[in-house]
Order: structure tokens, then C-alpha cells, then sequence
């Protein structure tokens, strides 16, 4: 998960693979981003909230309204994007807290979002925006998540799915819990049920691609009517930016991250290789894509210069991983 973010995170958002390919070349390990950004859109993204009690975006908020500005300009090679570190938030939270617990993590994500200098990342994602701006206006924090459709929602059901495995029924409440803190909808909940029904069963030794294509051939998600087994043959570029878009919605960006895990399933670097170059939300997919691929293979899977270079592994996650097969 933390690997395909972090190869993603320099040519996040690049939606001109040519403009991709000029300023990066063909992307294979960690680089740091590069200001100017062609394809950012920082200079029309919005947070008016001035109350001192929902800055969340601190010492970064003179980059929005610039062009050009990289969304990750900060940010080291190797190092991984806000919503991945939110994820070591929530690893480091259970750990520590012994079981999850949604109310102790919403304190410590509140508190990690209104802190200065706890992240260098510049952009801020949307739901993150309309969050604190629903808590600036005195709602609840559990009711302070919005109706959403970004992929980036279902990442943080990935260490509870793990976490939780030997409990199929505590995995998916869990899982779904923390999904609807931030992310409501039907449209994130076919998602999420969509991510539950591949990755639980591959964390439990199923097979990867078999999952995948016993769960297309079951057609029982709305985010599965696409002829992905057909599309197999044809170059990923065709596929996700022409018949997939390469945005962050979920019923294109979902897809395309099975698309990539059914294609690549027995070569994890060459898939998350593909999905960096492929551009759009690239970060968003790769975190997926690198647990789907993690799951099935182990670590063993990933370049061991992937594995060693991440500038900031969880500190805790062999302890999180130990705890959470018992």
C-alpha cells in the first residue's frame, strides 16, 4: 500500500502522459516531484474556512490559488502522500489502543489535521475540506463526513481489513465504520464492499486473480460493468484514460486498479510500474493495487530497493501485523 503511493506520488494527478514522460521519463523507482506542475489544478482548489479551529492547511495555504504548484512539492523520494500517512495514524492508533476504535481515531485525526508541521504535504483532498469545515460550523466529528466518490476513501479500510482477518464479520463493521467517518454514499459503499470481497479472501490465501475473476463473473457490484477479462489483451493505455478514466472517481478508478491486479498478478513491480506511468490518480490506485499485490505475495513480491527506500514505514507495522493474525 505505503510502496504504490509513494512510486506514484512525484507524477500524481499528471493526466498528460507526454508531459509525464518529459519531466520524469519512464518512472521505475522513488523521485522527488518537480515544480511546475502542468496538469496541477491547486490554483482553483478551495479552503475558505479562517476559523483557527479548522486550519488544516497551515503554513501551506500561500501555494493555493498559484499555478504550477506540485501538490506534493515537499515531499521526499520515497515518502508518502497525507492519506497514507493517515493510515499510519490508524495503525499507530490500534496499536497503541489495543482494538479500533472510531472515536479515539477521530480525536487523533483531528488533532494530526489542526497541528502545524505534522505533515509537508500541500494538497489537502476534498474531503478532508468539507470535514472540517462541517466542524467548524459545531457539527459532531461523527457527522462531519460528506457524500463522497473518490477512491481515496477506501484506502483506510485496508488496515482493518488486515488487521481484522480471522474475523470476517468484525473486518467488514470495522472497515465500513471507518469508511463512513469521512465517506458516505452509494456510491462508496459499492466500493467498499467491492475492495471487502477481493482483499479479505486473498488476505485469508485465496488466490488473487481466481478472486478477481470469480468476482467479475458474479456481475453482483454496480462498479463491475465493464468487460475487463476481454480487455486484458490491449495495452493498459488504452484501457485506463480511454475506456477507464485515469481520475479518482471510483466507478472508473476501481475498476481500473483490478484491471491492472488481474493483469499483473503474478508480477507485482511491472503492474504498479504500469499504473505510476498511466498518470491521473496513479497514488490513489497504486495504494490499492500494492495491498491487492502485497496480500497475494508478501513482501518477497517488491524490489527489495521499494521496500527499503520508503522514507517512512510505519514504525509499527510488524507489531500491528503480529496482532492482527491472532
Amino acid at each position: 500500500m505505503f510502496i504504490g503511493d509513494a512510486l506514484a506520488m512525484p507524477v500524481h494527478w499528471y493526466y498528460n502522459r507526454q508531459a509525464l514522460y518529459r519531466d520524469y521519463g519512464h518512472v521505475t523507482g522513488y523521485l522527488e516531484p518537480k515544480n511546475p506542475h502542468p496538469d496541477s489544478i491547486l490554483w482553483r482548489s478551495v479552503y475558505e474556512v479562517n476559523e483557527r479551529s479548522a486550519d488544516i492547511l497551515h503554513d501551506q495555504r500561500k501555494y493555493w490559488g498559484q499555478q504550477g504548484i506540485h501538490y506534493h512539492q515537499f515531499l521526499k523520494a520515497g515518502e508518502n502522500t497525507l492519506n497514507l500517512k493517515l493510515c499510519t495514524l490508524l495503525i499507530d492508533t490500534i496499536v497503541e489502543n489495543g482494538i479500533y476504535d472510531s472515536d479515539v481515531y477521530l480525536d487523533r485525526y483531528i488533532d494530526y489535521m489542526l497541528t502545524p508541521g505534522r505533515h509537508e504535504d500541500t494538497y489537502v483532498e476534498e474531503f478532508h475540506r468539507h470535514f472540517f469545515t462541517n466542524y467548524a460550523n459545531g457539527r459532531p466529528p461523527r457527522t462531519c463526513g460528506i457524500i463522497e466518490k473518490h477512491i481515496s476513501g477506501v484506502i483506510g479500510m485496508i488496515p482493518l481489513i488486515v488487521r481484522y482477518a480471522g474475523d470476517q464479520e468484525s473486518a467488514r463493521r470495522l472497515a465500513f465504520q471507518h469508511l463512513r467517518l469521512t465517506h458516505l454514499g452509494e456510491r462508496m459503499t459499492a466500493a467498499g464492499n467491492l475492495l471487502f470481497d477481493i482483499l479479505f479472501p486473498v488476505v485469508n490465501g485465496a488466490s488473487l486473480s481466481d478472486t478477481i475473476v470469480n468476482k467479475i463473473n458474479s456481475q453482483d457490484n454496480p462498479l463491475l460493468g465493464f468487460p475487463l477479462l476481454r480487455w486484458l489483451k490491449d495495452p493498459d493505455e488504452t484501457v485506463i484514460g480511454n475506456r477507464l478514466s485515469s481520475a479518482c472517481y471510483v466507478e472508473d478508478a476501481l475498476p481500473a486498479t483490478l484491471y491492472l491486479a488481474l493483469k499483473y498478478h503474478g508480477d507485482a513491480a511491472r503492474g504498479l510500474i504500469s499504473n505510476t506511468n498511466l498518470g491521473g490518480d496513479n497514488a490513489g490506485r497504486g495504494a490499492v493495487l500494492g495491498a491487492l499485490f502485497g496480500a497475494s505475495n508478501g513482501p518477497q513480491a517488491f524490489p527489495k530497493s521499494w521496500v527499503d527506500g520508503l522514507r517512512h514505514p510505519p514504525a509499527n507495522l510488524d507489531l500491528f501485523l503480529q496482532k492482527g493474525k491472532e
